[in-house]
């Protein structure tokens, strides 16, 4: 390194005498001889004498620099892959992170309940084979369970619809029995249901009558007649029935095996 710059240094001091002794040259050449009568190869030397000089200096100034500049460049580029590199490694450990947060979200019971009522907001049920355990008036002479499957939907149902419960009965004990059956269930409590929405009749008609004058978005019931009956006037209905749902009697008219199933919880 230490030769190079000094051989380098004496070829600029050269160049620089050269230099000043064309240019004294080029002086008195000019001021002893008149520019007209120069000959074209006194001009063509002159020129070509300079044209000479500015293109050794232009080179002596540019080779040793090259080497020097290209260098950092190549490292620049060294440097950019690798923090390319990097910054790539990190996003692909990612992945599995956003996969894990971006799974589908599965829906709450409560959800199901309000997207299945399509947002409605009242609600009748009878009681006999959806709520209670018993299929018939005569069995709840006898006893009346609630059933424990379906108490989270209907808990559910109290929250989102003002919910009102019927059934026919034979006598008045029968509906006692009831009311005690579901208040050992805690729907009482629990579910915002109170004793007065639970109504009681002696004939299928007296429930048909309770429905209409309610006028509830849906109706859930047991008895298929009741079901066309009401099809005209209430606007969503399902039929709970323990065979396996066959052909819908209306387009408003949903069927299903137990109320549990129908909103995807049993």
């Amino acid at each position: 390194m230490a030769e190079s710059s000094s051989s380098t240094e004496e070829i600029v001091r050269l160049i620089k005498r050269l230099s000043g002794y064309v240019a004294f040259k080029m002086s008195n050449l000019f001021s002893t001889t008149p520019i007209r009568n120069l000959d074209s190869r006194s001009i063509g030397a002159i020129a070509g004498l300079a044209i000479a000089v500015v293109f050794t200096w232009r080179a002596l100034r540019t080779q040793p620099g090259e080497p020097q500049r290209r260098r950092p460049k190549r490292r620049m580029q060294s440097d950019e892959s690798s923090s390319a590199a990097d910054v790539s490694s990190p996003h692909e450990d990612n992945n599995g992170v956003q996969d894990h947060f971006f799974q589908p979200v599965k829906p709450t019971l409560g959800q199901i309940v309000r997207q299945k009522l399509s947002e409605g907001r009242k609600v009748t049920c009878r009681l006999l084979g959806v709520i209670l355990e018993e299929s018939s008036p005569e069995e709840l002479q006898k006893q009346a369970t609630v059933r424990s499957s379906v108490m989270e939907v209907l808990l559910e149902i109290t929250k989102c619809c003002d919910l009102y419960l019927m059934e026919r009965v034979l006598d008045d004990e029968s509906e006692a029995k009831v009311l005690q059956a579901l208040e050992t269930a805690g729907i009482f409590t629990s579910g915002g249901l109170v004793k007065d929405k639970v109504l009681f009749c002696s004939t299928e008609i007296g429930r048909t009558s309770f429905v209409r004058q309610l006028e509830p978005d849906w109706h859930i019931d047991t008895n298929p007649e009741i079901s066309t009956q009401l099809a005209r006037f209430i606007k969503f209905q399902l039929h709970v029935s323990a065979a396996k749902p066959g052909e819908r009697t209306a387009p408003n008219v949903f069927t299903s095996q137990s109320i549990e199933q129908f909103f995807g919880c049993a």
